[in-house]
């Protein structure tokens, strides 16, 4: 009998890391669940996030006295079915995470490399400047730029982007600076390999690990920051549903009508708890010394 290979893969290793935390594979399903929400909002949202009806508004959910079972969730202040908006706000919110960490982690990569790579008087002024963007409160600053640019769902993405930046450059940066006096770099040295391939082709692969875990975590902190913004008036604009300004527009009926404000927050709860948890087990699982045994 031939004997089975016992050799496990990268890919089985990491499964069976991430899957000792049960809080962690919690976490991806609900946010899978999330993201399919967000994908198929059109097929599985009964009504358009912006349809109002007459008649119908501030609806309880179905579970209250009251309620209609053609709007499980209820209805908000103008009529509009409060499981639709939340469906479709779903779709908003990822967008603005993604699109601002996809944003904030390729710049990262770029200028991380280069202050690592120049080092001198460019490394200090690049960090000086990440510096100075931290020393501002993250709302503050985004407030600021989002001020300077107008209120509007680009500029909430490119506001949140200068927030967290300085989270991916120093990142990027310390990791190549670990990486860069170690033998596998000075042989490429030698074999003729220029500057950018030495960053990006030898160098970034092995800074991927600590970089995937913060960007993960990083779309649930830009998905907080943007609802803030949407909050105060500054985010999506009506009637687009995003959730934080959802929030805002129900904020007068906390006492008459608390469905209306509680299902946009509870929405935003769960969903930067399931990313925080998944990010929570993607460093567990990337890093050895965190494995459970």
């Amino acid at each position: 009998m031939a004997r089975k290979d016992t050799a496990s893969s990268p890919w089985g290793d990491f499964w069976s890391a991430f899957s000792q935390n049960r809080g962690a594979v919690g976490g991806l399903i609900i946010l899978l669940i999330i993201i399919t929400l967000a994908l198929f909002a059109e097929w599985i949202a009964p009504y358009s996030a912006t349809e109002q009806f007459r008649g119908m508004t501030k609806l309880p959910p179905i579970w209250a006295e009251g309620g209609n079972p053609h709007y499980l969730l209820g209805t908000d202040a103008l009529g509009r079915d409060m499981l639709s908006r939340l469906i479709f706000g779903a779709r908003i919110s990822l967008f603005i995470g993604l699109s601002v960490m996809i944003v904030s982690v390729i710049v990262g990569i770029v200028l991380g490399l280069i202050a690592a790579f120049l080092g001198g008087v460019v490394d200090s002024v690049l960090m000086r400047i990440m510096d100075l963007i931290m020393s501002i409160p993250s709302l503050v600053l985004a407030i600021l730029v989002v001020s300077i640019l107008g209120p509007s769902l680009t500029n909430t993405i490119v506001a949140v982007s200068v927030v967290y930046l300085p989270n991916y450059v120093r990142l990027v940066r310390g990791s190549a600076l670990a990486e860069m006096g170690k033998d596998y770099i000075i042989a490429s040295k030698v074999a003729g390999a220029g500057p950018l391939r030495l960053m990006f082709v030898t160098i970034l692969p092995n800074c991927l690990a600590p970089l995937i875990v913060q960007a993960a975590l990083g779309v649930s902190n830009a998905i907080l920051e943007a609802a803030a913004l949407g909050f105060l008036g500054l985010g999506a604009q009506p009637p687009t549903p995003e959730w934080g300004a959802m929030l805002a527009d129900a904020r007068e009926f906390i006492r008459s009508n608390p469905w209306i404000v509680t299902l946009p927050g509870l929405a935003i709860l769960i969903s930067v708890v399931s990313i925080n948890l998944f990010g929570d087990g993607l460093r567990d699982a990337l890093d050895p010394k965190l494995r459970r045994s």
